[in-house]
């Protein structure tokens, strides 16, 4: 990235979390995709970018085999930070606005049934610190339903036990309260019980760390799902938010109404959340079609 182009982005990135209440995942994803973005421009003059210099960069992702999701997203990046730069006066154009976002595909949710659930969250059989912090992890996300990023965020005054709740901070830093069952609840209280204490928790105040004392962090929690659904003989596509899709799939299936399972995902709008809908009624007429005589 060109030192003129390093300005304007950390400006953007600095009005995404204060004005915007962007997590930091969230800017780091926008600061990355832009930095891919000004890589393969060169030295091109923001003021001289046109929608051609943008069509050629969607261009060269589709070549490099970037997903359709993904392409769509690092789209939406650009269109944001050209709308930041007309509102300052530094472009009068948006080059980003007039490119079309590639079409998605309507991908239903990969879940886990109920059998497969149990025999994941078993799987941390360790009884040392680390292992009681995995089980704890495994609960906690099938328990609330939460996102990764979201389970990575939470500290040790967000739990109330007496209630069993949690705050949650998602998407745009909001915050919601998640109720937490008394199974995940246990499973937090031996950890905590048990992981280190004084010097060696370098951040003591987060919930979930690290064998060195830090934060864990999304990708870690990321692949240490990736060893127990190794270990339980589970489908390798399963992923933390796989534990997310599993707890509002289930929900659903025991008769919970959708705008409650709404508010307890965190979903901005219904829409978001009917997706589970399609989900359950495609396993319904599984069902009906392996068990009714005339099927």
């Amino acid at each position: 990235m060109t030192r003129k182009a390093a300005g304007p982005v950390e400006r953007f990135l600095q009005y995404l979390s204060v004005e915007r209440n962007a997590s930091d995942y969230t800017c780091r994803n926008y600061a990355f995709d832009l930095e891919l973005f000004f890589r393969f421009l060169g030295h091109r003059r923001l003021g001289a970018l046109t929608p051609l210099d943008v069509r050629r960069f969607v261009a060269h992702l589709s070549a490099g085999r970037s997903s359709r999701r993904t392409i769509a997203r690092r789209l939406s990046c650009l269109r944001s930070f050209f709308r930041f730069l007309c509102r300052e006066g530094r472009l009068d154009h948006n080059p980003a606005e007039s490119v079309p976002t590639p079409r998605l595909e309507r991908r239903l949710p990969s879940f886990l049934d109920e059998g497969q659930v149990t025999r994941l969250l078993g799987t941390p059989a360790d009884e040392k610190w680390l292992g009681l912090r995995d089980r704890a992890i495994l609960e906690t996300l099938y328990s609330t339903g939460m996102r990764v990023s979201e389970l990575a965020g939470l500290n040790r005054e967000d739990l109330d036990e007496i209630s069993g709740t949690a705050v949650v901070r998602g998407k745009g830093k909001k915050e919601r309260l998640c109720p937490i069952g008394a199974t995940a609840l246990g499973a937090i209280r031996r950890y905590v019980a048990a992981r280190p204490s004084g010097k060696r928790l370098r951040v003591p105040y987060a919930l979930f760390v690290s064998q060195k004392g830090t934060r864990l962090t999304v990708r870690q929690v990321d692949r240490l799902l990736a060893r127990y659904v190794r270990q339980a003989n589970l489908p390798k596509a399963i992923s933390p938010h796989s534990l997310r899709h599993s707890f509002a799939t289930h929900l659903l299936d025991r008769g919970a109404d959708l705008r409650s399972v709404q508010e307890l995902l965190g979903h901005a709008n219904l829409s978001t959340t009917q997706i589970y809908t399609h989900v359950t009624a495609q396993r319904l007429k599984k069902v009906y079609d392996q068990a009714h005589p005339r099927a």
